[in-house]
């Protein structure tokens, strides 16, 4: 496993290390991915499948798993 670039934060998230927020790291050809508040658990995908899962949020494909 590759080290990853340094992890990313959305500027959304507001400044200071104490906001929970969902941070991003580079790695070869995989994204991972974590909760700032726990940090050893981390997703890894690619930024295909990141891509798609971001479209189909935005478009409201997966509404109805909310019900």
């Amino acid at each position: 496993m590759e080290n990853p670039a340094p992890w990313r934060k959305s500027s959304f998230s507001g400044p200071g290390e104490t906001n929970d927020c969902v941070e991003v790291a580079a790695a070869g050809r995989e994204i991972r991915i974590r909760e700032s508040d726990i940090p050893a658990d981390i997703l890894t995908t690619t930024p295909g499948r990141l891509g798609r899962f971001i479209r189909a949020v935005k478009e409201g494909t997966l509404d109805d798993l909310a019900r």
